[in-house]
């Protein structure tokens, strides 16, 4: 069920350079929501900008919700000034979450940047409701760029790090790290980023048998799925269902389902 309300930010800070944590009070969004999820945040109450801003939902507490976001744009940046206390429209939760099917005995997270956002809202899930303990791996440009390294430590998640520089970690892509890890068909990969290292990621798991699901990112302008501006190409040989929208099929699909080449906007 999704609804539109007026949420108070309950708590706002800096987490690396260029990028934050929002709390919201938003009890009837958490009673109803699962990991993997997003809601569209009204960044302004001005006309513009016009469209509200599409964000995963990081955790889900008893009475709100905290999302991260990278400060980017105009939207993210009029959002970034927003004090402890002001208030603003959200709606939400909307999308698929992420499946927690029984039957596999590892599982990975895979992150490139703020593509961590929905994860550890995953790792708690898997922790409580499967009682396995997800790996993480974290990748970035630089050791500065690393995001959530220490959270998902306390919970008590190895953390694998990947560095395009090599300043922490492995120099490399999180596609490398993955790999070095040795999954197999016994695993369960989940992962979020970039489109090219979702596409690696999808690479590694399909020469080894695993199954991967994605959290596609996607521009869209309603997240009801009526603009049809978040649109991404399958692999259906029915032509009815080979293009599906990123808001109302998805965020999260199996990769074997996702023509990566071409199908998704990089």
């Amino acid at each position: 069920m999704t609804v539109l309300l007026e949420c108070e930010i309950t708590a706002h800070q800096d987490i690396a350079p260029g990028h934050k944590r929002l709390a919201l009070r938003a009890e009837p969004i958490a009673t109803v929501a699962v990991p993997g999820q997003f809601c569209m945040l009204e960044a302004h109450e001005g006309l513009y900008p016009f469209l509200r801003r599409p964000m995963s939902i990081e955790r889900i507490y008893k009475d709100g919700i905290s999302i991260l976001y990278k400060v980017l744009g105009l939207g993210t940046r009029l959002l970034a000034h927003l004090p402890v206390g002001a208030v603003i429209n959200v709606q939400g939760p909307l999308g698929n979450g992420f499946p927690l099917p029984q039957g596999f005995n590892r599982h990975i997270l895979v992150a490139g940047g703020i593509g961590v956002a929905p994860f550890p809202g995953l790792a708690e899930a898997i922790l409580q409701k499967l009682g396995r303990t997800p790996e993480v791996v974290l990748a970035a440009r630089n050791d500065r760029m690393l995001l959530l390294v220490k959270e998902f430590s306390r919970m008590g998640c190895p953390v694998h790090i990947a560095t395009d520089d090599g300043s922490a970690g492995m120099q490399g892509f999180a596609s490398d790290a993955l790999e070095s890890l040795t999954p197999d068909s016994s695993t369960l990969v989940y992962c979020c980023g970039p489109t090219a290292m979702m596409r690696a990621v999808h690479g590694v798991c399909a020469r080894h048998d695993v199954r991967c699901y994605a959290s596609l990112e996607a521009e869209m302008a309603c997240g009801d799925g009526v603009c049809m501006g978040c649109v991404v190409e399958t692999n259906s040989e029915d032509e009815a269902r080979r293009m599906v929208r990123v808001c109302r099929e998805g965020p999260v699909f199996d990769t074997r389902d996702i023509n990566w080449n071409g199908g998704v906007r990089p």
